[in-house]
């Protein structure tokens, strides 16, 4: 059966056709526009891979360029410099971006921002390296040339207008000569760039083996000479080894051959690597994060511990303590900084610090990583000898994923017995409140989402040696992963941990190289030699319901002792009392006037000062009713007293030194002040009467110590979180 359709009937079809086909073309023009407009993410990444690719292009190509084709040279350089405008270009864009700008709901939205924007951050160290090699390839050249044609710079500038006048014919013959001279103008090309720094000795010894990792960097092997031709601020310097091959080098594997190497201020930090010799060959880490100059440190002025070790003072593995040097660079790894509030991106709130209605306090926040762990001891420690004097043991330890220090770095101090020298215990059974320093009760809290992330462990002792000489070495780290493979959590038990020698960047580097000598071939004796390796027991314990609610309203990354975490606690409740609850509006921001805000997190670095604190608040919470103990709001109104009863008038005491790390005639001073403080105060009643007697100075007042200034304080979006 057919079926016709009169002329009438299809114009009239055509006629409500037509207006529908074309709104079906304009909404799909629009949603398909509205997508490339509202994928921002995805665009990013899209033209992250394309400039990968033309990166990787363009290090094929710089691969085939001879020597002494500048032209060329030059072309690479700039398309090189190109690129590295567009790479930084879109990690500015990338780090623009929002969540909330998408479209629809992304998978891993911050995961894969923070990878790409690592990426992007490599790509960009990498073309900066290749175009200092392309430019310093060019200023080689073009410097030999002129020192050969010209000797003077009179000369120099009558050559340049002669080659102006005649051409590229003659600028031809001019490297048609240079070629055929070059190998006899060596040694005075050598000559001449040698003196472009006469302020330091330009004969250095290699740390460790090197290996180029591409073009225009020079191989080297320990303790080869190098003869330094030029310094670079970016950390690669210009180095000529016995064999007359030229490149670039890392600083941090070079000392001095004659005297101690000083860096200068205009030296960076940035892209700096280091050798890992392992049995396989030699790995190199890139490092690029902000505390690297400690690392650096650390491997590079070693030579007091040299002496040491010489002398046979200390093992072979022994290192300038990491964890210490970063403490001593500033506050950034200090508990007290992880105690302040974290601004969100747009800094116009708290990102760790939200406001519950229904409570009428702050919002609990459980973490990734929230646990307590418990150090045991540490076994088979090497003894240091007669010639150093040990002013504590200790141990610090920190969250680490591999790459950088992502927490606080906690300090714990154990005790040692003439006795049995190698072991160190902790958490002693003392009569009273054990002191926070010795407490090896720890919590750990962190959002960190990598998937490497573990706890740190440094072992370390302060010393002075026979000449008055003061320092801190590690006796040796381990690390434990948090994590399995598949991204479960480890299982809470106790863990024997190996410690490895060197600094947390070295690897299969051994505390006492001693021992493993001393192994013998025999299976049982090689068990006996392997049980005899230094190591450390920690156990990772449950958390009980108390605990786990005290730390759900702690700051999101801290490691602290679990002897103050109820301390922390009021701390954070008073916060958010002020911050949250009691402030006109999100707009004021002027200084608030609160002793504890403005003073508390001081006591994360005065132990002592807080162990009065604990124990003052001990005694009282002892006197309190079982109703009282329940009512938070009476908790914290008692709490702020005992506060300034107790912590106040010790900050501002001018009798109390100042606090330093182990030293024990300014500790000892400290602790019998203290003591004798608490004791007027039971006896008085109160330090109402202390501030107001004239045989108790305290310092001028000034407004600053009881002003908290939170946006001074406040920490910006960090990605430790």
């Amino acid at each position: 059966m057919t079926f016709s359709l009169s002329a009438a009937a299809l114009v009239s079809l055509a006629t409500v056709v037509a207006p529908l086909r074309k709104a079906t073309s304009a909404m799909s023009i629009q949603m398909t526009g509205r997508r490339s407009r509202r994928a921002p993410l995805q665009s990013a990444l899209r033209r992250g891979r394309e400039l990968r690719e033309q990166v990787e292009t363009l290090l094929q190509e710089s691969k085939t360029v001879k020597a002494l084709d500048s032209e060329k040279r030059k072309s690479l350089s700039e398309r090189c410099l190109e690129l590295k405008k567009s790479v930084d270009e879109n990690t500015l864009t990338l780090q623009n971006l929002k969540k909330s700008d998408e479209p629809a709901p992304v998978g891993n939205y911050n995961q894969r921002k923070e990878e790409e924007e690592k990426q992007l951050f490599e790509l960009s160290q990498q073309l900066e390296k290749l175009a200092t090699v392309l430019n310093q390839n060019n200023v080689v050249k073009d410097s030999s040339m002129n020192l050969k044609k010209n000797g003077s710079p009179e000369e120099q500038q009558k050559n340049e207008e002669t080659e102006n006048e005649e051409g590229e014919s003659t600028q031809n013959d001019d490297d048609d000569e240079e070629e055929q001279d070059s190998e006899n103008d060596e040694d005075d090309e050598d000559d001449d760039e040698s003196k472009l720094d006469g302020s330091f000795n330009t004969e250095f010894i290699a740390l460790g083996d090197f290996a180029a990792q591409q073009e225009g960097d020079l191989t080297f092997k320990k303790e080869e000479v190098l003869l330094i031709i030029e310094k670079k601020p970016d950390g690669w310097w210009l180095a000529k080894n016995s064999k007359g091959e030229k490149g670039l080098v890392p600083k941090t594997y070079l000392t001095a051959k004659d005297k101690e190497e000083e860096p200068s201020e205009e030296e960076t930090d940035e892209d700096i690597e280091v050798a890992d010799e392992t049995a396989g060959g030699v790995d190199i880490l890139k490092r690029t994060d902000s505390h690297w100059s400690a690392v650096k440190k650390a491997l590079t002025e070693n030579n007091t511990l040299d002496a040491l070790t010489t002398m046979g003072a200390v093992p072979a593995g022994f290192r300038p303590s990491t964890l210490a040097q970063l403490l001593d660079e500033g506050n950034q790894f200090q508990a007290s900084s992880f105690l302040q509030p974290v601004l969100t991106p747009s800094n116009l709130s708290f990102q760790d610090l939200v406001w519950s209605p229904e409570k009428g306090s702050i919002q609990p926040r459980p973490t990734r990583i929230s646990l307590v762990m418990t150090l045991w001891n540490c076994k088979g420690i090497p003894f240091p000898g007669i010639s150093i004097q040990v002013l504590s043991r200790h141990i610090r330890l920190c969250l680490f994923d591999g790459n950088q220090i992502l927490s606080n770095i906690h300090t714990v101090r154990v005790t040692w017995q003439p006795k049995n020298p190698k072991t160190w215990t902790f958490s002693p059974r003392v009569s009273g409140i054990l002191p926070c320093i010795l407490d090896g009760d720890c919590f750990i809290r962190s959002n960190n989402p990598s998937p490497d992330i573990g706890l740190l462990f440094e072992l370390g002792i302060t010393y002075h040696n026979s000449t008055g000489e003061r320092g801190e070495l590690s006796c040796g780290w381990a690390f434990l992963k948090l994590f399995d493979s598949s991204g479960f959590p480890i299982p809470s038990k106790t863990y024997e941990l190996f410690l490895n020698g060197g600094t947390p960047y070295e690897k299969r580097v051994e505390v006492d190289p001693s021992i493993s000598r001393r192994a013998s071939s025999n299976v049982f004796q090689h068990m006996i030699t392997l049980r005899k390796q230094p190591q450390l027991l920690v156990k990772l314990r449950s958390i009980s319901t108390r605990s786990k609610g005290i730390l759900n309203l702690l700051p999101e990354v801290l490691i602290g002792s679990m002897c103050y975490m109820h301390l922390i606690l009021f701390y954070r409740q008073i916060l958010g009392d002020v911050l949250l609850k009691d402030r006109p509006n999100v707009q004021h921001a002027d200084l608030i006037s609160n002793p504890i805000l403005a003073t508390f997190p001081k006591l994360m670095e005065q132990p002592d000062i807080m162990d009065a604190l604990r124990s003052s608040w001990a005694e009282k919470e002892s006197t309190l009713k079982r109703s009282e103990k329940r009512d938070g709001e009476f908790l914290k109104s008692v709490f702020i007293l005992v506060y300034h009863d107790t912590v106040y008038p010790l900050l501002q005491s001018v009798s109390l030194p100042e606090y330093k790390w182990a030293e024990e005639e300014s500790e000892g001073t400290r602790w019998r002040i203290i003591a004798e403080f608490l004791k007027k105060n039971r006896e008085r009643g109160g330090s109402l009467s202390s501030l107001l007697s004239l045989e108790s100075p305290h310092k001028a007042f000034d407004v600053m110590e009881t002003a908290y200034d939170f946006l001074g304080e406040a920490r910006k979006n960090s990605p430790l979180i």
